[in-house]
């Protein structure tokens, strides 16, 4: 993964944090996909793939 993409993905990740308000139900949403950035960032999940986590099958 480019240094770019990494940027991108932190600031994706950033602006998603952002919208948090503290409720769990209401930010369930963007939590998940937080988590989804971290995991590409992070190599936990290669890019495009469509099974979140290997390891749960989410």
């Amino acid at each position: 993964m480019s240094e770019i993409q990494q940027n991108e993905l932190r600031a994706q990740i950033e602006a998603l944090k952002a919208t948090l308000v503290g409720e769990m139900f209401a930010d369930m949403e963007a939590k998940d996909k937080i988590h989804n950035l971290e995991m590409q960032l992070n190599g936990t999940k290669p890019g495009g793939q469509y099974i979140d986590c290997v390891g749960c099958g989410s």
